[in-house]
């Protein structure tokens, strides 16, 4: 395996090699190989074996499992009507995952399973207070865009959007329970900052940060 710092820029170039890539407005982004929707481990021992973690190994996460990370968190499982593996209020499906590497920011894209080049810059340290976050291979970003949930109230907004986060982070735990990966779900950081480095507009509000990584020896 590449490891990630230094090598994160080698990982997304062997990436774009892989599974093929597009210029738009000259930013690169990423097609993501088909994720395989069967196997796994049975449900109730990865129930079992579900927890946070703290200590991460820098071994990059392979472009197949990323793809299956991001599917099983938040990805199309019914395309005939566009719904996701995790339910959303009034199916407003406000919640976009952002996928912070040591080369740069990317969106994940569900009905393109693709990911769209947001920045360049190496962001992982702005994704929480805790040193690990620095180098771990990926950050989750979850960001709510409050345009799609409507004339709901800013009360309901920030409820359900809180609520629809923490489901997506829920599938991010089972699948890293079943393939073995670390992970912990996080909301102690800077939002305001993180959201001005990620260029976010002023509907869209940051909920929780996700680490995901192969443990530490």
């Amino acid at each position: 395996m590449m490891q990630s710092g230094r090598f994160g820029a080698a990982l997304w170039l062997y990436l774009l090699l892989l599974c093929g890539s597009k210029y738009a407005g000259g930013l690169m982004d990423i097609d993501l190989p088909q994720p395989r929707t069967t196997g796994g481990r049975p449900l109730m021992e990865v129930l079992r074996d579900r927890q946070s973690s703290r200590r991460f190994s820098p071994e990059d996460i392979p472009a197949q499992t990323l793809s299956n990370l991001l599917w099983a968190a938040w990805g199309v499982n019914r395309p005939e009507s566009g719904k996701r593996t995790a339910p959303s209020a009034v199916n407003w499906q406000e919640i976009d995952i952002y996928v912070a590497t040591a080369s740069g920011l990317y969106l994940y894209d569900a009905v393109k399973n693709s990911l769209t080049h947001v920045l360049d810059e190496d962001i992982r340290g702005l994704t929480g207070r805790q040193d690990f976050v620095r180098d771990a291979p990926v950050n989750l970003i979850f960001v709510a865009d409050y345009v799609r949930m409507g004339r709901a109230s800013m009360q309901d907004k920030d409820f359900y959007a809180a609520a629809d986060a923490g489901f997506i982070s829920q599938n991010v735990y089972l699948f890293c329970a079943s393939e073995g990966l670390a992970t912990v779900v996080r909301g102690a950081l800077d939002r305001d900052k993180l959201a001005g480095r990620m260029k976010l507009t002023a509907s869209q509000k940051i909920v929780l940060a996700q680490t995901v990584g192969y443990p530490a020896d």
